[in-house]
């Protein structure tokens, strides 16, 4: 709901308000975010905030002002919203309110790119609209509020109406100034088989945090989200705002304190080596950004989040689907395979149960290793003689779904693709391209290139009985060719996107960027799932996915049973352990399943029974997670079905202690009047005692013991 009261807009969500007042010259002025409050006109009370910085509370000085979108200078020095050179070859520019439009029911997309949709629930959007008549430059603040989330999405449009261009050098999704308090910034940084641990740094005075990504795609180094929260916060306790990019982008959350202690938060795209020029009436549209308040810590802000992520972001009609159990071939057979040894894994998959056979790196071109081949998106028949579409043909006999694995955005040098068309690879004129693993970036920002991936990819996929696709990117991009590039590729890709997943609604998408380097709400607005991390390990797996639950809807995470030794990091863990780990997600396996042992077939066997059991759950329960690994040695997180009569639990312990005292697992968001039945055990417990006292889960002795309960209601 948005209510206009005087020079007061106030937006309410289901807990949430989101106050604005216009004060006297103009500027649109932040009153509150948070637990929300009475409507009323705050306006009288705007001048508080100059109250003891020394600042006359009749001066126009920004400087102490939390503005909507702040500019720099003209007494604001603070880091600003935006950045521009203006028709008079200046920097400044003042912009104040001289619209505001209700948009009631409904939800205002973003240009060209994934955005929040409204789906079926109530929402409502607001437009301010503000101008500087000096220098003719308009921007429009975007805010939609949902009924019955806790959640704010801001983008911002900005048009030059001048006869002289415009240039940006910045332009934040979203500029949000907090009161005087302590607060921390979580965010979400790692590498390549480490990603998304989770950083917490303390906001000080004069303090500058930034969370930023520059190499090409949202990235393995810093992930697109982040967390503002009061200093007590915890998983069940505190204040918090969780700041979500819908882009896949270079991307930066920045927070800064100023010197008299107040906080501003912004979130955008990175203005590291952007630039964009506007020539008369043409306009920029930020990527959007979803700010998510939570009064009772970051669990209540994740379980709203995804609930936002599933309902309103994520447009795949697999998204509250059950997906079927695969197995990968990759880490079975790597390039080394032939059509007879995948059909041999194939065989013993669905005897074992599992639904989904999916045919990764190898098959097209002259692709028997990573040094060639990429781009050349032709059968390699030596390999499969009877090609994609004979081999779907046969897997499909088995009673099995087929999918294929893609890397479309990329091209090997020795390759034909590249042959053909060397100036289709993003290169910086004049200057040798940087190869990394022997590939190169093919040019998003060219409608051809764009057109022959459409082509090259659908080809394949229209020849073909293939179910599911998961599509690659397995290098950053080195050489950018011109400031703004980063945007235009990323535009690029969108577009390709949504032209391939339109045509083929049918078919389950799953992203992957050398594991988890392209996680973000834009990816998974075409794809319901990515996979998490090259690192399949299930004892890093509980820091991994753990810390990606934070934002992201876990059966959005890829998580597979792999074989052992890891190939990873070398460890070896018990098969139990493995698949404990990989229900939390999307379940599958990539090994070699020939070479288990009869023993190991049997539990596999009943690893895939139970995954079938508490697959819906995953895909729309409330996930809670329970002991932090980044604290102690344990690890343990729930699922709870909404009507609260399923329950799923995993709890693992890293290292093995002598005599060491297991602790009990209190479980969260029980009915405490209902009684739940271990499913295994048929042991009988209620909700209250769950909750309250806990249970012993009864570790086994070992390095990274697991267990997990499948709880119903009795």
């Amino acid at each position: 709901m948005i209510k206009q009261n005087g020079r007061t807009i106030h937006l309410m969500g289901k807990e949430v308000s989101y106050v604005m007042v216009i004060n006297n010259d103009g500027d649109l002025i932040n009153f509150h975010m948070g637990k929300k409050i009475a409507d009323r006109d705050y306006a009288s009370m705007k001048e508080q905030w100059a109250e003891g910085c020394g600042m006359m509370s009749n001066t126009i000085a920004l400087d102490v002002y939390p503005q909507e979108y702040p500019s720099y200078g003209l007494s604001d020095l603070r880091n600003p919203a935006y950045q521009i050179v203006n028709k008079f070859g200046h920097p400044n520019a003042k912009l104040t309110v001289r619209d505001i439009i209700i948009h009631e029911n409904e939800v205002v997309k973003v240009k060209d790119m994934p955005s929040l949709y409204k789906g079926d629930c109530k929402a409502d959007t607001l437009e301010v609209v503000l101008y500087d008549e000096a220098i003719e430059f308009e921007a429009h603040l975007y805010y939609t509020v949902f009924e019955n989330y806790n959640v704010i999405a801001r983008h911002a449009v900005l048009i030059n109406k001048a006869d002289e261009d415009i240039e940006l050098s910045s332009a934040y999704s979203m500029s949000l100034d907090f009161p005087r308090a302590d607060y921390d910034m979580v965010h979400f940084a790692g590498a390549w088989l480490r990603e998304r641990d989770m950083i917490r740094t303390p906001l000080q005075l004069g303090a500058k945090v930034e969370a930023c990504n520059a190499r090409g795609a949202s990235g393995h180094q810093i992930n697109p989200f982040a967390m503002i929260c009061s200093r007590d916060a915890d998983e069940n306790n505190g204040e918090v705002f969780g700041l979500s990019l819908v882009y896949s982008g270079n991307h930066s959350t920045v927070a800064t304190v100023d010197q008299f202690g107040f906080l501003r938060v912004q979130q955008g795209i990175n203005p590291l080596s952007f630039r964009w020029i506007l020539k008369k009436d043409e306009e920029f549209c930020t990527p959007q950004s979803i700010i998510c308040y939570s009064d009772k810590g970051f669990g209540k802000m994740s379980r709203d989040m995804h609930d936002v992520v599933r309902n309103n972001i994520m447009t795949s009609a697999f998204t509250h689907k059950e997906r079927p159990i695969l197995i990968n071939n990759w880490e079975g057979t790597y390039f080394d395979f032939n059509e007879k040894k995948l059909l041999a894994i194939a065989k013993k998959a669905q005897k074992v149960g599992i639904e989904l056979f999916v045919l990764d790196d190898g098959w097209f071109g002259q692709r028997n290793d990573d040094h060639r081949g990429l781009g050349d998106w032709f059968v390699n028949k030596k390999k499969l003689p009877s090609g994609i579409d004979g081999l779907a043909e046969k897997v499909n006999k088995l009673d099995m779904k087929f999918g294929l694995w893609f890397e479309p955005e990329m091209v090997n040098p020795d390759s034909d693709l590249y042959r053909a068309h060397p100036d289709w690879a993003v290169k910086i004129p004049e200057r040798t391209p940087v190869e990394i693993r022997q590939q190169l970036v093919l040019d998003l920002t060219k409608p051809e290139v764009r057109d022959y991936i459409v082509k090259a990819v659908s080809d394949i996929l229209s020849t073909a009985n293939i179910e599911y696709v998961k599509w690659d990117m397995n290098r950053q991009i080195t050489d950018m060719p011109c400031l703004g590039y980063n945007h235009k590729y990323t535009l690029g890709f969108y577009d390709i996107m949504h032209r391939i997943v339109t045509a083929f609604p049918n078919i389950l998408f799953e992203g992957c960027s050398s594991g988890g380097g392209r996680y973000d709400l834009g990816v998974l607005a075409y794809m319901p799932q990515f996979w998490a991390s090259d690192n399949s390990d299930a004892g890093c797996r509980f820091k991994i996915q753990y810390t990606t639950s934070m934002c992201y809807p876990i059966y959005s995470i890829g998580s597979h049973v792999t074989a052992v030794p890891n190939h990873q990091c070398g460890r070896t863990t018990r098969l139990k352990t493995r698949g404990d780990v990989a229900y939390m997600g999307a379940f599958g396996y990539e090994l070699d399943i020939t070479k288990c042992t009869d023993n190991e077939i049997e539990e596999i066997k009943a690893q895939v029974e139970f995954e079938k059991k508490v697959r819906s759950l995953m895909c729309e329960g409330d996930f809670y997670r329970l002991v932090n690994p980044y604290e102690s040695n344990y690890c343990s997180w729930e699922t709870v079905s909404k009507d609260k009569k399923k329950v799923f639990l995993f709890a693992g312990k890293s290292m093995a202690v002598a005599y060491d005292k297991n602790p009990k697992i209190k479980l969260q968001g029980l009915c405490p009047d209902k009684l739940y039945k271990n499913t295994a055990t048929g042991e009988v417990y209620g909700g209250d005692l769950l909750m309250n006292r806990g249970i012993d889960v009864g570790f086994k002795g070992d390095d990274f013991a697991t267990q997990v309960i499948l709880f119903e209601e009795a």
